[in-house]
């Protein structure tokens, strides 16, 4: 399994839109398309695949994932929401993630909300979690050679189950939490 620190590295693991990387004027959506494709292209599986499209920007403001556009500009609220729903969307459904964001979102259109500081204890936490994930892969490839099968192909199959596995039981606490959070809605069965 020697090839598991280069497929680390192809990922685009550390690819995120920084603070510092959002633009301090409104954008129309071909700029905002053309921002994520720039940054986020490693972390595509093929060149085929789009990061972010009109018709994706159209649904998630449709399904009120983001506060409403105003002539037609994005704010760079609306990118820190699209960096979020860009990266929840790989685990869960768009009902769980306009959940998750609807806090955020009543927030910023009600509050003075400090979604900065919320952004960036978000990039820190990914920080951490890349650490994390490329010392735990590479623990599993070391736990599927101990298996003693002998032939790469298995090894390879067994990697890849393992890998699935725990990201399934990742998806599904975070689904519990987002369950959570339906029922601590006021008129879901509390008083």
């Amino acid at each position: 399994m020697e090839n598991v620190d280069n497929i680390l590295e192809l990922l685009g693991l550390e690819n995120k839109l920084t603070l510092e990387e959002i633009p301090k004027i409104d954008l129309y959506m071909d700029q905002v398309i053309q921002l994520f494709e720039n940054k986020f292209s490693e972390t595509k599986r093929n060149e085929d695949e789009k990061v972010l499209t009109k018709t994706m920007i159209n649904n998630y403001a449709k399904g009120k994932l983001l506060f409403p556009i105003k002539n037609k500009k994005y704010s760079k609220e609306h990118l820190i929401l699209m960096s979020l729903i860009y990266q929840l969307k790989g685990a869960l459904s768009i009902n769980d993630i306009k959940t998750t964001l609807g806090k955020i979102n009543e927030k910023i259109m009600k509050e003075d909300f400090q979604l900065d500081s919320f952004y960036e204890s978000y990039l820190n936490l990914t920080t951490r979690n890349v650490q994390d994930f490329k010392v735990d892969v590479g623990k599993r490839a070391e736990q599927v050679i101990d298996q003693e099968t002998g032939v790469e192909d298995l090894e390879k199959i067994l990697l890849i189950a393992s890998l699935a596995n725990m990201s399934n039981l990742y998806r599904r606490v975070a689904e519990k939490l987002v369950d959570e959070m339906v029922e601590a809605k006021p008129g879901k069965g509390h008083k």
